[in-house]
Parts: C-alpha cells; sequence; structure tokens
C-alpha cells in the first residue's frame, strides 16, 4: 500500500467534516480529542463524525473497549499487534504513545512487532498467549483451540469474550481507516 491507503499524508477518501458536516457536538468532541492527543486534528473523527448517531454508538463501544476488563497493557498489546498485523499506521500512531503509558515500553513493543520472530526474552507467556491468540483472530478469523486453552490460562470468561470483541474492533476499525484513505494526524 501506499500514500493515504494506509494511514499516510494527504486527503482521505470523505475529506474531513467542519462544524457544518459533524454539527456542534461532534465537532466539539473532535477538537478536544486532538488537543488531548496533542495533534492538529483527529481525521478519524472529523471523518467518522459525519455519521452524527453512529459515530456516538462507535465512540461508546470503542470506548467500552479501551476501559473494559483487560488489563490495559493486554488491550494495547492486541491494539499494536491488530494495527501491525493490518499496517494501519494510523492505529499504530496513536497506539504505540498509548502503549508507552500502559506500560509497554518500547523494547516489548519491538517485540510485539517482530513476534515470533526473536521476541521471546522481551515477552511474559502471558503477552505470547495474546499475541498468539490476536494473530489467529485476524489471520484466520478464529482462534485454536490449543491457543484458546493458553489465553484462558490468563484471562476469565469476560475477557476471553472482550478479546474477541477488542481484537475484532480495531480489525474493522483498520478495514475503515484504509477503506476511506483517513490521512495521519501527525504526518512524519
Amino acid at each position: 500500500m501506499s500514500g493515504a491507503h494506509n494511514g499516510q499524508a494527504g486527503i482521505g477518501r470523505i475529506p474531513s467534516g467542519g462544524l457544518r458536516q459533524l454539527g456542534p457536538i461532534n465537532w466539539v468532541v473532535a477538537r478536544a480529542a486532538a488537543r488531548t492527543m496533542r495533534v492538529p486534528e483527529m481525521h478519524l473523527f472529523t471523518t467518522l463524525g459525519q455519521r452524527r448517531l453512529l459515530f456516538w454508538a462507535w465512540a461508546f463501544y470503542g470506548g467500552r473497549l479501551l476501559q473494559g476488563r483487560l488489563p490495559r497493557a493486554d488491550t494495547e498489546l492486541v491494539i499494536l499487534r491488530v494495527g501491525h498485523l493490518r499496517s494501519c499506521e494510523y492505529e499504530l500512531q496513536h497506539h504505540r504513545r498509548m502503549a508507552r503509558a500502559a506500560g509497554l515500553g518500547p523494547d516489548v513493543q519491538e517485540a510485539i512487532f517482530a513476534w515470533p520472530e526473536g521476541a521471546a526474552d522481551k515477552l511474559d507467556a502471558r503477552q505470547v498467549a495474546l499475541l498468539a491468540a490476536t494473530d489467529e483472530f485476524v489471520k484466520d478469523r478464529t482462534v485454536t483451540s490449543d491457543t484458546w486453552q493458553q489465553l484462558a490460562v490468563y484471562l476469565d470468561r469476560r475477557q476471553l469474550i472482550e478479546f474477541c470483541l477488542l481484537a475484532s474492533q480495531y480489525d474493522g476499525l483498520a478495514a475503515t481507516i484504509t477503506a476511506l484513505h483517513i490521512p495521519l494526524d501527525n504526518p512524519r
């Protein structure tokens, strides 16, 4: 992929909306999110926000997953792996910083991206189980029985359900970002 197709600088297929396209509430939310993330614009919000009520439902759902039953480090590990597997620089750009705040430093993040090659010494068994399950979920749309059993050592029933919803949410989001050619918020 090249250009804006994988979240590079440029103009998306749907131009960013302003106050008129977003409505006053979504416009304020998009501005506040950009300020919080310290970026000039949250292109994801100024694009998806044009589907006003659907945007709210999506934002609520995504917010619940970010603050769900999985520890935040687990959540960010899954998101980083999905973003890496889907070559979604937009997701990666936002979640690298969020992962650092959750305790996943640069060495662990590099191991997440390199896994399974040469990363064993930087990852614990829980992280390896999450990565194996994420890879299978994204690539095969399922999780094998062996991988599920390994993951179930670390996650309870509700967390296992949440893992599936989290991986599918960010996989679908990566596809949406790519299909809409949503540009990076902070192009390098």
